[in-house]
């Protein structure tokens, strides 16, 4: 293409043999069982791997969806990487090779390790080197649904990703007929670098691509004027969108047929990850109810919904029971309706069920902004008169610790909690939509004092300039600056989002509770929290992992862009 770098044949098909594409989708992609018990499971080679010690290798390809073509690396031959399977209790050894011409990493998302095993280039390790391997090691101290991906440049999005399951020591509290990976993403044939700097130098670029906003939505020519005051699109909600990606389920396009087999009554366990490097997908299957039975790996109590939306990083279990249709369609729609990921349960190979169309894409709002929460905002209603009237960037109204600088573009004026928001787009659905209220821990939490301190974060950004940090200073400034907290210490953090995109800000080493309305007992466990735009979100921490971790957004671009900071915890008895 045109506009993307150059690459060399032999860079692309480094370490991967003569053939130039990757290799086949492994059996856990291709829709089978990971439970042993159940039909088509297989339990070897590059489809899963696990066991004391697991070799990885990382190298470059060609990648193919839906006749596209682009750069991509794998991970042992394939784009997603293998299954790796480990159990709770075990030590396990994981070789990465590394055959880029670049540095390269693996952080084991979710995982309770080491820091230095985290896989943080900068800031837990070094990084490997071209052509050089790194010994991971560590006691595997959980159970649950996670996943691995790089942490090196934008490796993630050229399909350095993959699932990570760990069973339980003793027996699963979560029994299911079958067991099923949806591992959700995104598939370009753009080079990730391109993206970024198509972001830094015109942030509208890929928005740019889609159907006029002014002709789907009758706004006031007040309400324009005042929409390019602000210096962004209603419709800016999702940075890249189709159709610079096609979007993907367990690596396969919609219309590359996954399929999930099924009899009517059976219990299915559908384990959802978001490996994606930008996209919320809102994911339902309709006709059939989703339970949702844990989030990012921690057990919740069971809640039943018609829909839900993951974010970036995320990852939702749900149980479903699918009646008696041949088939139903698992339908991943991107939050800016731009295209959808798409699979389908099936009674028998090749059974399908029609597919719902997109629904119309949704428009910012003024509660989107941190103001009018009282309003809902409906995207035909004419806000020019009460936007002029608003401070988007009245910086009297943030605390003096944040950093007023060119980063620094909107101020929300009132940001309120948000755990009770579906997520842009599924506000005024006629179903059930999970929200984070309605999550509530499976066990008590093992820590529940009071907090002994509050943070407040300040999450901000520049869209014009494509500046992400928080507080207003972007990870470059105060990268030798961490968040210090002493061993054991209990804090409430709050993080307010002054920007109008939702972030998903992701804690390395550590899982925090939601303050959700629950009780301290009940609050539940994750570690990635979806912040809403013009809002805030609060979580509590045991600060009971020593050593250093990255906190970051984990939308790839803008983590690029500058929204990270280290988080350090002291070690057994230092305090902050």
């Amino acid at each position: 293409m045109r506009d993307c770098p150059s690459f060399s044949r032999r860079a692309l098909i480094q370490g991967l043999g003569a053939g130039a594409a990757l290799a086949a989708a492994p059996a856990w992609a291709r829709g089978h069982s990971v439970n042993a018990r159940s039909h088509g499971a297989i339990r070897a080679g590059f489809d899963e791997v696990s066991g004391a010690t697991i070799a990885l290798a990382v190298a470059a390809g060609e990648r193919r969806v839906e006749g596209r073509v682009g750069h991509g690396i794998a991970v042992n031959g394939s784009v997603p990487g293998p299954l790796i399977r480990l159990r709770e209790g075990q030590t396990v050894q994981l070789d990465v090779t590394n055959h880029l011409d670049e540095d390269t990493s693996i952080h084991w998302h979710g995982l309770l390790l080491p820091f230095q095993m985290d896989g943080v280039p900068g800031v837990s390790f070094p990084g490997i080197k071209p052509h050089q391997q790194f010994r991971y090691e560590f006691p595997v101290r959980q159970s649950g649904t996670y996943w691995y991906h790089s942490h090196s440049g934008l490796q993630e999005q050229s399909g350095h990703y993959g699932p990570l399951i760990i069973d339980p020591a003793g027996p699963d509290p979560i029994s299911a007929d079958r067991d099923y990976i949806l591992l959700l993403s995104e598939f370009t044939p753009l080079h990730p670098h391109f993206i970024m700097n198509r972001l830094r130098t015109g942030e509208g670029y890929f928005n740019h691509q889609l159907p006029s906003w002014s002709d789907a939505y009758p706004l006031s020519g007040k309400a324009r004027r005042d929409w390019a005051q602000m210096r962004m699109l209603p419709t800016d909600i999702a940075d890249v969108g189709a159709p610079a990606y096609t979007y993907l389920a367990n690596g396969r396009g919609p219309n590359e047929g996954l399929e999930y087999l099924f009899q009517p009554g059976e219990r299915i366990r559908l384990r959802i990850i978001n490996g994606s490097a930008m996209t919320f997908f809102n994911v339902r299957i309709p006709g059939v109810t989703l339970t949702v039975v844990a989030a990012d790996g921690q057990m919740v109590q069971p809640v039943d919904v018609d829909e839900l939306q993951i974010a970036t990083a995320e990852t939702y279990d749900v149980l479903i029971t699918p009646g008696a249709e041949n088939a139903y369609a698992i339908v991943a729609e991107a939050m800016n309706r731009s295209g959808m990921a798409l699979a389908m349960l099936a009674r028998q190979p090749g059974a399908r069920a029609a597919v719902p169309p997109l629904r119309p894409a949704p428009l910012l709002g003024m509660a989107d902004m941190g103001m009018n929460h009282g309003d809902s905002a409906q995207p035909g209603m004419d806000h020019g008169h009460a936007m002029g009237k608003m401070p988007m960037r009245d910086t009297a109204l943030l605390p003096p610790d944040v950093k007023i600088s060119p980063g620094l573009d909107m101020v929300s004026m009132a940001p309120v909690d948000k755990m009770d928001d579906p997520g842009l787009g599924l506000r005024d659905v006629d179903h059930r939509v999970l929200t984070y209220r309605m999550l509530r821990a499976r066990t008590p939490n093992p820590d529940t004092r009071p907090p002994t301190r509050l943070l407040e974060l300040h999450l901000t950004g520049n869209m014009k300039r494509y500046m992400w940090s928080f507080d207003g200073q972007m990870f470059s400034a105060v990268s030798d600056v961490p968040i210090r907290f002493g061993w054991m210490e209990r804090v409430r953090i709050k993080l307010v989002n002054n920007t109008m995109m939702a972030h998903p800000i992701h804690l390395h080493g550590m899982f925090f509770e939601l303050v959700n309305g629950q009780s301290p007992a009940d609050q539940p466990r994750k570690n990635v929290v979806v912040v809403q735009p013009g809002a805030s979100a609060t979580f509590d921490l045991t600060a009971n992992e020593p050593g250093d971790w990255a906190f970051h957004c984990h939308l790839l671009y803008h983590m690029h862009g500058g929204m990270m900071q280290i988080v350090t915890v002291a070690g057994p008895g230092v305090a902050a």
